[in-house]
């Protein structure tokens, strides 16, 4: 997939088909919209296109609601190609882009520097100079231009509309399982391996510690979790939290022992998706009992592991 800041590169394949948008998580709401594109794109036989903005709008224009992103800008783009999305346009959100005219940027972004034959909006969406870039004007325009627009269902689940927003909710709440249903897939956070204190190796539980790039951490507590280790979906269990036992943690930790593993894990760029939540996070009298605890929680996660159907829902990206 190529990709492009800015719409002003001379690389930039045309004619498209494309969606706008910041598409934060890509959920099942959003992937319709990506499929959509890539179905009609190959349909009309031109490229497949996602333009998205960086930062998130509202980080720019109301910073004291702005929320935590569940995908880094980088994640989120992996995932387009993963979708099949040809070439992604990433715009730098800022106050002269906000201020925009949406009319402005549809004839001439769009349609004449972009070509679009066709244009496909979530439900709700709005964007340029007090959100006048609605579905409305865009079908106005496409009808005058001669160019194709629509605005793609909304998904729900269990009659209630899939959002960004409700799935940070429910990793906030712990509830990784109904996440993963409105994600399609399991919620995952990357960052690189760093040094602990090696106070599992003394208990018999290594761990590696994650410094996540990710914003969004599911609720403190210990889950059953995959690491994927050089291409391979490793079973893990993992702990999110401040470690109270020990009183020596002011940040957040992330601690995942990997089932069967001995290897070095140091500097690199892992992923860990949380599968199912075991338990709350809680504070020991002292080391027996939080090694007989452990081996509480492992004999859970190897189980929730054994089950039919844990092994499908690592295979989707």
């Amino acid at each position: 997939m190529k990709i492009f800041h800015g719409t002003e590169n001379a690389n930039i394949l045309r004619p498209t088909v494309l969606t706008l948008g910041v598409f934060d998580g890509l959920h099942l709401g959003h992937q319709k919209i990506m499929e959509t594109v890539v179905e009609r794109a190959k349909a009309v036989e031109v490229v497949p296109t996602a333009i998205t903005f960086d930062p998130h709008p509202r980080a720019v224009l109301h910073p004291e609601s702005s929320p935590p992103l569940l995908q880094t800008l980088d994640q989120r783009l992996a995932n387009f190609e993963v979708l099949g999305i040809k070439q992604s346009i990433v715009i730098r959100f800022n106050e002269e882009f906000a201020n925009q005219d949406a009319e402005e940027f549809l004839r001439e972004i769009i349609h004449e520097r972009l070509q679009a034959k066709e244009v496909y909006l979530g439900h709700g969406f709005a964007f340029g100079k007090n959100r006048e870039g609605n579905i409305e004007l865009l079908k106005r325009i496409s009808n005058e231009l001669g160019f194709q627009a629509e605005e793609v269902d909304e998904v729900k689940l269990r009659g209630k509309r899939i959002s960004s927003s409700k799935i940070r909710a429910l990793l906030k709440d712990g509830k990784v399982n109904l996440a993963r249903r409105m994600l399609g897939r399991p919620y995952g956070v990357e960052g690189v391996i760093i040094r602990g204190d090696r106070r599992g190796h003394t208990i018999g539980f290594p761990t590696a510690n994650l410094r996540p790039s990710n914003r969004v951490i599911p609720k403190y507590g210990v889950y059953a979790t995959a690491i994927l280790i050089k291409g391979v979906w490793r079973k893990a269990i993992t702990n999110v939290g401040v470690r109270p036992t020990f009183k020596t943690e002011s940040e957040p930790s992330i601690e995942t022992y990997i089932f069967d593993f001995d290897g070095d894990l140091y500097g690199d760029v892992l992923r860990v998706r949380f599968l199912h939540r075991i338990r709350d996070e809680k504070k020991f009298a002292g080391i027996d009992e939080i090694k007989a605890q452990i081996q509480k929680d492992t004999e859970i996660a190897l189980n929730y592991h054994s089950k039919e159907g844990v092994k499908n829902m690592l295979e989707i990206v």
